[in-house]
C-alpha cells in the first residue's frame, strides 16, 4: 500500500528510468530515415546495408546479456548511467562516421546502451513499484519507447523536408541524415543528468546487505509501517542462495535450466519473430518499395508511431485490470490476422521494370490499413507486456540473470530478422516475408496458451511460487 506522496515519488523516478526507453526507441527508429544516406555515403548494397542497420543489434544482444549480470554486481542505477554515456558517444559518432566500419563501431556502442536500457529500465521500475500498479508503471516504459520512435520519425521527416532529402547537405555542411543521429544528444544528456537524482533499487540494496540505504529508499516508496516488512520479505526471497549468480538459472535438484527461463526466452524471441522491427527499421524502404515517395513514407511512419502511442496508452489503463496473458493472446491473434492480410495484399502486386512492387489503389490501401492495424496490435499487447513480464516474472534471486538470457535471445532474434529482411526483399519478396512473420504470430498463440502464467497482482517476492 502506498500513500499519495509515495505514489507520486514512484511515478517521478519511474519517468526518469523510462528515458532509457525513450532513447531505446529513438536509437532504434532513427535508422529508418537514414538508410538511403548510408547507401550513398558508404556505397553499400543489400547485404551491406542490412548489416549497417542491424549492427546496433549485435551490441544490443551483448549489452542486454551483460547488463543483467552487471546490475546484480554494481546496481541498476549505475548500469543505466553507463548506458546513458554510451548513448551520448554513439549518437555523436554515428553522425560523424566517415566509413562503414566507423559507423558500425559507433552503432554497436549504441546497441550496448539500448540492450542495457531495454532490460534494466523495466526491471528497475518493477522493483520500486507495488504489485497493484506495477504493470502500469512498467508499461510507461513501452510508451516511452514508442514516443522515442515517434520523435525519431518526426525528426527524420522534418530534417529530410528542410534539406530536400535525407541525403542532401544541411546545417554546417553535413547531410541531413547525420543530423538525424545528432538530435539524440539532447535526451541522452538529459537522461544522464537525471539519473544522478534517483535512488538505487531497494531490492538490490537489500541483496547486497546495504540495509540502512534500503530502509531510506523504501521509506519514500511505502508507508512507514510497511518498510520493515518489505525488507524481511526481500531477505527471505534470496536468503537461501546468497548473492545472485548466473548458475542460479539451473534447478539444483533436476540439474536442468528452470522452466521459467525457457518461458522468458520464448516471450523475448516471439516478440521479434513477428517482424515488428522490419516496420521500425525499414518503414521508409518498405513503403517506397510499394510506390510511395520518401516524404510520404516518412509521414506514414509518423502516423504508425502515433497509433502505437495510442495502443500503449490503452494497455497502460488495462494491464493491471485484465492481466498480462489475455492481452498477449489478443495480440497474437490480431497480429496473425493482420500480417496475413498484408502478405495477401503484397502477393497481388506486380514487379515493374524498375524492380519495385506495384500495387493497385485497392490493395495498396489494404496493405496500409492492415500494416497499421498490425502495429496497433503489437504495441497494445506484445510490445509493452513482454517487457512487463520480463521485468517481474523472475524471482528476486534470478532476476538479473534471467533478464540477461532473455535479453540476449530478444536482441539476437531481432538481429536475425533485421539482417535477413533486405535479403528477403530482394529474393523471395515482401509477400513471402510477411507470410513468414504471420506464421510466427500464429505459433505465438499456442505458446501463450500453453506456457505463460499470469503475474497480475503477484508480489515480486512471491514469483518463485508460480507454477513453473
Amino acid at each position: 500500500m502506498k500513500s499519495a506522496q509515495a505514489l507520486k515519488y514512484t511515478i517521478l523516478i519511474s519517468l526518469v528510468a523510462t528515458l532509457g526507453g525513450f532513447l531505446f526507441g529513438y536509437d532504434s527508429g532513427v535508422i529508418n530515415g537514414t538508410v538511403d544516406g548510408l547507401k550513398i555515403a558508404f556505397q553499400s548494397e543489400d547485404i551491406g546495408t542490412g548489416f549497417n542497420v542491424a549492427s546496433m543489434l549485435l551490441g544490443c544482444a551483448v549489452g542486454a546479456f551483460f547488463a543483467g549480470q552487471m546490475a546484480d554486481k554494481i546496481g541498476r542505477r549505475k548500469v543505466l548511467m553507463i548506458s546513458a554515456i554510451c548513448f551520448i558517444v554513439s549518437a555523436w559518432g554515428s553522425g560523424i562516421a566517415d566509413s562503414s566500419l566507423t559507423f558500425v563501431l559507433f552503432r554497436i556502442l549504441g546497441g550496448l546502451a539500448v540492450g542495457a536500457a531495454s532490460v534494466i529500465s523495466p526491471a528497475y521500475i518493477s522493483e520500486i513499484s507495488p504489485s497493484e500498479v506495477r504493470g502500469r508503471m512498467t508499461t510507461i516504459q513501452q510508451v516511452a519507447i514508442i514516443l522515442g520512435l515517434f520523435m525519431a520519425f518526426v525528426a527524420n521527416y522534418l530534417l529530410a523536408g528542410a534539406a530536400g532529402a535525407s541525403t542532401e547537405t544541411f546545417w554546417l555542411g553535413y547531410e541531413a541524415w547525420r543530423w538525424m543521429f545528432w538530435m539524440e544528444l539532447i535526451p541522452a544528456v538529459l537522461f544522464l543528468v537525471l539519473l544522478l537524482l534517483i535512488p538505487e533499487s531497494p531490492r538490490y540494496l537489500v541483496v547486497t546487505e546495504r540495509i540502512s540505504e534500503a530502509r531510506l529508499v523504501l521509506g519514500r516508496l511505502y508507508v512507514a509501517d510497511m518498510v520493515e516488512t518489505k525488507i524481511t520479505e526481500i531477505k527471505d526471497s534470496v536468503s537461501d542462495s546468497g548473492r545472485p549468480k548466473l548458475k542460479d538459472l539451473i534447478d539444483s535438484s533436476s540439474k536442468r535450466i528452470r522452466p521459467i527461463v525457457w518461458v522468458g526466452i520464448g516471450l523475448a524471441t516471439f516478440q521479434q519473430l513477428v517482424g515488428i522491427n522490419v516496420v521500425f527499421y525499414y518503414g521508409a524502404v518498405l513503403w517506397q518499395a510499394v510506390g510511395f515517395s520518401e516524404s510520404d513514407a516518412l509521414l506514414i511512419n509518423i502516423i504508425s508511431a502515433g497509433l502505437s502511442i495510442a495502443a500503449c496508452t490503452l494497455t497502460l489503463l488495462t494491464v493491471d485490470k485484465i492481466g498480462r496473458k489475455p492481452i498477449l493472446m489478443i495480440g497474437s491473434v490480431g497480429m496473425a490476422i493482420t500480417l496475413t492480410i498484408v502478405a495477401f495484399a503484397f502477393a497481388s502486386g506486380e514487379v515493374n521494370a524498375d524492380g519495385q512492387l506495384s500495387l493497385t489503389d485497392t490493395y495498396g490501401l489494404m496493405a496500409l490499413i492492415a500494416a497499421n492495424a498490425y502495429v496497433f496490435f503489437f504495441n497494445g499487447t506484445w510490445g509493452p507486456v513482454m517487457w512487463v513480464m520480463l521485468g517481474e516474472m523472475f524471482p528476486n534471486q534470478i532476476r538479473g540473470s534471467g533478464l540477461a538470457i532473455a535479453g540476449l535471445f530478444q536482441w539476437g532474434s531481432n538481429f536475425a530478422i533485421t539482417m535477413t529482411f533486405p535479403i528477403m526483399l530482394a529474393t523471395i519478396g515482401l509477400a513471402y516475408a510477411y507470410g513468414i512473420y504471420a506464421l510466427f504470430a500464429a505459433l505465438s498463440v499456442v505458446f501463450v496458451w500453453t506456457m505463460v502464467r499470469e503475474t497480475k497482482g503477484v508480489e515480486l517476492e512471491d514469483m518463485d511460487r508460480m507454477n513453473y
